[in-house]
């Protein structure tokens, strides 16, 4: 969805042309994205048009009406989802900053695009954008880290920091607290519109000053706290020895939940990969897929072979799997992580 914010659509002069000129932040709407949108505005700020969704909502850059002389910054969304529009805002003349870590395929030659993609499994968007950054917001590409269950990366990131087993502890949670945000099926499960969370986090320069004064973090805290109480309740659908599947009903609470409990199961059996399937009320499977930490690979390949599929090597999804493909999709996710 596109949100803008108070003055967002500013226009700026374009003293070339005598035309206007927009700024697009596009971004995904979790932890990353939002980590990593913030660390370029705080060394950049700038006024811009918000592009984001839930954390499922990936193919956000066709909301982008950029023309020649606008710049266009996507954060955290595969370039493979948004190819079209992609092509089409450069065909258009806009200059496009892209940054990810997901599954791009080729990546278009163009002098109006400046690209930024590793889709290494330790990796992440606000780790890339830390590192063209040169570390000035470490705090913020850390806590995105943790918030992308890239625990070994964050602390491997962290270290420079120095900081006490507390402020490591609260910077996990602040992550796992802002990828809990973007899940849901609609901007009605969530307890913020992503957008609106990043203007709340805008302010602070440091997450852990976020974390003493937001009104939005105890919020997330606690409806976190509830969700993963009822979680912790599920039962495993099928189990081998290296898999596990978790069919949850269509709730609010199992639609927030289903991927950060995916990824506190990755890290509780590490040799393990999970498939949390939510049932939906179109008698689709909205589907989360964690690769095992100790080999983390696979996912993205697995979800790709079904439509509305996609993701990186280590976390993937499938948004709407029709139910005459559950059996075909267990088989698949058993092949693909075998005992």
């Amino acid at each position: 969805m596109i949100f803008s914010s108070f003055l967002a659509n500013f226009p700026y002069f374009r003293k070339a042309t005598g035309k206007l000129m927009t700024y697009f932040d596009v971004f995904n709407g979790d932890a990353d994205g939002i980590c990593a949108l913030h660390q370029l505005r705080l060394a950049q700020p700038r006024l811009s048009t918000l592009i984001t969704g839930v954390k499922r909502d990936v193919s956000l850059l066709q909301q982008a009406a950029a023309q020649a002389g606008d710049t266009v910054t996507v954060l955290d969304i595969s370039l493979d989802k948004n190819r079209n529009a992609l092509m089409n805002i450069l065909e258009q003349g806009a200059q496009v900053h892209y940054v990810d870590h997901h599954f791009s395929g080729d990546i278009p030659t163009s002098p109006n695009l400046n690209a930024h993609i590793n889709t290494d499994a330790n990796t992440c968007t606000s780790l890339l954008v830390n590192h063209e950054l040169k570390g000035a917001y470490l705090p913020w590409a850390v806590t995105a880290a943790f918030g992308d269950n890239l625990f070994d990366a964050a602390e491997a990131a962290a270290k420079p920091l120095k900081l006490n087993p507390t402020q490591i502890e609260a910077l996990q949670q602040l992550g796992t607290l802002i990828n809990y945000n973007g899940y849901g099926t609609s901007l009605n499960d969530l307890y913020f519109p992503p957008a609106q969370l990043y203007q709340a986090i805008t302010p602070y320069e440091n997450p852990f000053d976020f974390i003493a004064q937001s009104s939005a973090y105890p919020i997330l805290a606690q409806g976190y706290a509830d969700d993963i109480k009822q979680a912790e309740n599920l039962h495993i659908h099928i189990e081998t020895s290296s898999s596990a599947v978790f069919m949850l009903p269509d709730e609010p609470w199992t639609r927030r939940v289903s991927g950060v409990y995916g990824n506190l199961l990755a890290r509780q059996h590490p040799n393990r990969a999970h498939a949390l399937l939510t049932t939906l009320a179109d008698n689709t499977y909205r589907i989360s897929v964690r690769a095992p930490l100790s080999h983390k690979t696979g996912a993205d390949k697995l979800c790709m072979q079904f439509p509305t599929g996609g993701g990186r090597k280590a976390a993937a999804g499938i948004n709407a799997l029709p139910s005459h493909q559950l059996h075909r999709f267990i088989q698949a996710f058993q092949q693909q992580y075998p005992s």
